[in-house]
């Protein structure tokens, strides 16, 4: 009779973990906590405040620092097979900009992030971010239309700017990473965007 209830569970599980519904936090070091503690970092923090507000989803963060939007289109697609995520949040791109890439370029390897996720059946939060204003006003406006135009091409939800409302004295000393204090706030911002996609 044991014999057979282990069978059965080791038939179950595989099934159960797969009905779990995962939020793909998919970004760059602004999300994989670049400073900090892993914990103190946004998505860990929305991982709380989800399960605070009896949302029964897991966040699997697969941000890697210094990650570009070519560098995503290229694993994009494993990491949807392997986490099989309900909604993905997308920050990529900032990256590219501040390497002077071509917009056209990022916004092609952005579209192509957002069609394979969308075409796994999963919503897409798309993250916009902006560039500091020596990178000349044509390129950073540019740049900066890229994700609002990527959303309405694909009816996404948009969070306009990541670092919206975070103050200057809360970077660490490079003036591009948000401190652990002000970690709470990008989540709040994110979960505000993401509560639509959560019904």
């Amino acid at each position: 009779m044991l014999k057979i209830i282990l069978l059965v569970a080791a038939l179950w599980l595989p099934c159960f973990a797969h009905a779990a519904k995962n939020i793909l936090v998919f970004g760059d070091s602004l999300s994989a906590g670049y400073g900090i503690a892993v914990e103190e970092s946004w998505p860990s923090l929305l991982q709380q405040e989800l399960k605070r507000t009896r949302y029964k989803f897991g966040v699997v963060n697969a941000s890697i620092s210094g990650e570009t939007a070519l560098g995503g289109l290229q694993r994009i697609a494993k990491a949807l097979r392997q986490h099989r995520p309900e909604v993905v949040i997308l920050e990529l791109g900032v990256n590219d900009g501040l390497r002077g890439f071509s917009t056209a370029d990022i916004e092609a390897n952005l579209n192509g992030i957002v069609e394979q996720a969308t075409r796994s059946g999963a919503k897409v939060l798309l993250v916009g971010m902006k560039l500091p204003p020596n990178y000349g006003e044509s390129y950073t406006l540019q740049f900066q239309n890229i994700f609002s135009r990527l959303s309405e091409k694909h009816s996404l939800g948009l969070l306009p700017f990541l670092l919206e409302n975070i103050a200057p004295e809360e970077f660490q000393a490079d003036n591009l990473h948000p401190v652990a204090a002000a970690q709470p706030k990008i989540m709040r911002s994110v979960m505000r965007h993401l509560r639509p996609l959560l019904r």
